[in-house]
């Protein structure tokens, strides 16, 4: 396959005319798929421009349904995919054409605090006609993503995100490299956005869901017996996606951008808002995405395959794994309450939601290490909701009941009733945004900070 050159540059964008979900069920809206086009994105003297901007989206069939005013970059729905490779320098310019602030925040991508797009925290909120410079070099190849992280659960939701890819210097050898943003809308009967992001029992219950969910993917066929890196990217505000892949066989290889040690079966994939999988496989005959929900499944997207080639008889190979710092001793045992929502116990904090009895970014971080400490946290989920921890800049292990280590992660799902510990190496100075990715959630008060020295 054609590899990326060494600067930032657009690919092929995903366009859900290749995919859609249609739903039955009084929950969902029935709807076929419909077009959403990008434009090719600009440079200029090295640098890229993203410009946040409103725009027209056909998401819905053009034959029945009006355009949907949305949010996004370049006016694109998602962003452009971004791609640069690992090592490399980023200078990406974020204009502001909204008629109100934003701001850029990087997720995966572990780069200097300044640079980490989290208003009040790490810089100033970018207000309209202002710009803002983001200049970092990724140290990770691997998937992630880029989104507002400015009254997120709505900007996220209007369409305000995109993928950022870092390729290693050696890429993986595979025919094609395919990335699927999955998210989800809630549309009224005439297709448009319905304006109730702060809903409060969305807030206080599992957040807010749309009624069409996509697997957004490139135009592309495939041939049987070619070998594919599928990178799956919820991007849903809310959502957490139960996946099921049709068509391929092959080996879930990377969550959240880093490598597994051991590659595993394609079975039960499982994504909360802001996780990622990367898949690679060989394709056997028509590739299906699906949502598993209700005990039933719902194609999401699909790529279709025309033609064959010779299968490849080279295994699915573990991909080198990023450079981390190693794990020290535990110096600090912290513990991060998840508390509230509907049919919660009272706690402490003014917010729907609460980390340890408090609501929101409070003064004083949850807690203040020196660079390359090592940290246990414990999670515990004392409500009745799903909750997806992220912590900026980092990325963290999980800790498995037995007390072996998990997946290297940025963020983890923590289901209700249930607790799990994480354990992270502090290495990167900076104050980081610890928050539910689930962000509604976020919004109504679970969201802290943790101070590296």
């Amino acid at each position: 396959m054609n590899r990326t050159k060494r600067t930032i540059t657009e690919s092929t964008r995903p366009n859900p005319a290749r995919s859609g979900w249609t739903i039955g069920r009084r929950d969902f809206m029935i709807a076929a798929s419909a077009a959403v086009l990008a434009p090719p994105l600009s440079r200029a003297s090295g640098r890229t421009e993203l410009v946040a901007q409103p725009f027209e989206a056909q998401i819905l069939p053009r034959t029945e349904y009006a355009a949907t005013r949305c949010l996004g970059f370049n006016g694109s729905l998602p962003g452009p995919e971004l791609r640069t490779v690992q090592g490399q320098p980023v200078d990406i310019l974020l204009r502001n054409k909204l008629d109100q602030g934003t701001a850029v925040h990087w997720h995966g991508v572990r780069l200097h605090n300044a640079m980490d797009g989290v208003p009040n925290l790490t810089q100033d909120i970018v207000q309209p006609d202002e710009t803002f410079a983001y200049r970092f070099t990724p140290r990770d190849a691997g998937t992630f993503w880029y989104h507002s992280h400015h009254l997120s659960h709505e900007q996220v939701a209007r369409g305000l995100m995109g993928p950022l890819i870092v390729e290693p210097d050696n890429p993986p050898d595979v025919d094609h490299d395919v990335t699927a943003m999955l998210v989800d809308w809630r549309l009224d009967q005439t297709g448009q956005l319905t304006d109730d992001f702060a809903n409060m029992h969305d807030v206080a219950h599992a957040g807010r869901m749309g009624n069409i969910a996509r697997a957004l993917l490139p135009e592309l066929q495939l041939r049987r017996g070619e070998r594919i890196r599928l990178r799956l990217i919820n991007a849903a505000v809310d959502r957490i996606f139960q996946l099921d892949l049709s068509g391929l066989n092959g080996k879930l290889v990377a969550v959240d951008g880093m490598p597994l040690a051991q590659i595993r079966d394609l079975e039960g994939i499982e994504l909360a808002p802001a996780q990622r999988a990367d898949v690679i496989a060989d394709v056997e005959t028509l590739v299906e995405i699906h949502l598993v929900a209700h005990g039933d499944r719902y194609r999401l997207g699909k790529l279709d395959v025309v033609g064959q080639v010779p299968s490849r008889a080279a295994p699915i190979p573990t991909l080198p794994p990023n450079e981390i710092s190693p794990l020290g001793a535990v110096s600090q045992d912290l513990s991060l309450v998840m508390q509230g929502g509907a049919m919660g116990k009272e706690h402490g904090g003014d917010g729907v939601w609460a980390f340890n009895d408090v609501s929101d970014l409070p003064t004083e971080p949850l807690a203040s290490l020196k660079r390359g400490e090592t940290s246990r946290l414990r999670l515990v989920n004392d409500t009745r909701f799903p909750h997806g921890i992220h912590i900026d800049g980092h990325h963290f292990f999980d800790v498995n009941d037995d007390h072996t280590l998990g997946d290297l992660r940025d963020t983890t799902l923590v289901h209700a009733g249930q607790s799990r510990d994480i354990l992270c190496v502090f290495d990167n100075p900076g104050r980081w945004m610890l928050h539910c990715h689930m962000l509604s959630h976020q919004m109504g008060g679970m969201k802290t900070w943790i101070e590296v020295l």
